[in-house]
């Protein structure tokens, strides 16, 4: 085990960064983050924030040399540095779990590897690829850069065979996949905890809503039957294990129309799906990261209460200037979380709300409603906002 007052390393300084680093000293650790942002959420944080890029070999000799451990707050570090720093500290979870979500096309091949179920998809790697992947295939489907694609970016919706090539160059012509759409009933997350020995928790499902690409609100408990909530478990345990994975892992699936359960993909890091664990499960995400990255005893994650997480997007704050949460805050069930980002743009997650229900209660319809209120009247701040400016 790794015990306090130990030093821990985090490569990336964003918002999840920062819930970790709380966490953390929270135990009484140390934190070192390594982010090229001066304004990094984490880094604020930290009890030392190395400001340098994730390639810069000085900074991460400096991490190897005073942590006890490595982890990381975002999936695409580079390769060469995760390998580099593995072979100077203990780095959780190691190169080959990261290579293995940084690349959309080497994801899906690793799934259908583990017998898990995907939807059907192609690699797209050139123009000839391109044009030769859809004679026999279904539309509508949505093209998808292999590497670096976030929160809707990187994909481009393909509603005939014509469109491929075309979406091809408009993505810049990267290697990409090719993903038929699904008839969804819902989308579903789990986000796990594995330890070094292979012992697991899953954190209770979520059900998620996007808009435009991003999260918008997630409800738990999720509504799913019994059998595809242990399920989406069993899924992603398996495939924690395949990775021989340590930390926190979130696994995204679509429930299709069909009732066949897909996974959509993988996260190898806390996750925007697993916010509502800050106040609604006898333990977060980002303390038990912890304890799996320090091979601590983890914590049964139970749910304390039903629970409905809003993401809070730059959207709100027009003109830079932040909403007013005194509605939000005059509700006792709401508890309201911000980042610390000093600059405020368009689709840029500036914080959440957990939106908690009745404790012993299995429905999250009432949190939900209440915290589509809230985002309604935080939308009509945004509103009068922009008129005023």
């Amino acid at each position: 085990m790794i015990l306090p007052p130990a030093t821990l390393g985090l490569l990336g300084g964003g918002q999840l960064g920062r819930y970790f680093t709380i966490s953390a000293r929270n135990m009484g650790y140390r934190v070192w983050v390594l982010d090229p942002d001066p304004d990094s959420p984490a880094g604020r944080l930290a009890d030392r924030h190395l400001l340098a890029g994730f390639e810069d070999r000085g900074a991460l000799a400096e991490l190897a040399a005073h942590a006890a451990v490595v982890t990381c707050e975002f999936e695409n570090v580079p390769a060469a540095s995760a390998e580099w720093l593995a072979e100077r500290v203990l780095l959780r979870p190691d190169p080959g779990a990261l290579s293995v979500a940084q690349d959309r096309i080497v994801e899906k091949r690793f799934l259908q590897d583990a017998g898990v179920a995907v939807a059907p998809w192609l690699p797209v790697e050139d123009v000839d690829a391109a044009r030769a992947a859809v004679p026999d295939w279904s539309f509508p489907a949505i093209l998808k850069t292999a590497r670096l694609g976030y929160d809707g970016k990187g994909q481009v919706p393909v509603s005939a065979s014509g469109g491929v090539a075309r979406a091809f160059r408009r993505l810049g012509e990267v290697p990409c996949v090719l993903e038929q759409r699904v008839d969804l009933e819902r989308e579903v997350s789990v986000v796990l905890a594995r330890d070094p020995d292979g012992r697991c928790r899953c954190f209770p499902v979520a059900e998620n809503a996007h808009r435009g690409g991003i999260l918008h609100l997630s409800r738990v408990p999720a509504r799913v039957a019994d059998e595809v909530r242990a399920q989406a478990e069993a899924v992603a345990q398996h495939i924690a294990e395949r990775l021989d994975y340590c930390g926190v892992l979130a696994v995204e699936f679509f429930l299709a129309e069909s009732g066949q359960l897909l996974v959509n993909e993988i996260a190898p890091r806390p996750h925007n799906s697993g916010h509502y664990t800050l106040d609604a499960v006898t333990v977060s995400q980002f303390e038990q990261q912890v304890r799996a990255v320090c091979g601590l005893a983890l914590v049964p994650a139970e749910l304390v209460a039903p629970v409905a997480m809003l993401n809070l997007l730059g959207d709100l704050w027009p003109n830079g200037d932040a909403p007013d949460f005194s509605r939000l805050l005059s509700r006792g069930r709401a508890r309201l979380h911000l980042y610390g980002k000093p600059e405020a743009r368009p689709g840029r997650k500036m914080g959440h709300v957990n939106v908690l229900g009745v404790p012993g209660e299995t429905d999250a319809s009432q949190p939900v409603r209440l915290a589509e209120t809230l985002w309604a009247e935080l939308r009509a701040f945004e509103t009068e906002g922009v008129a005023d400016g």
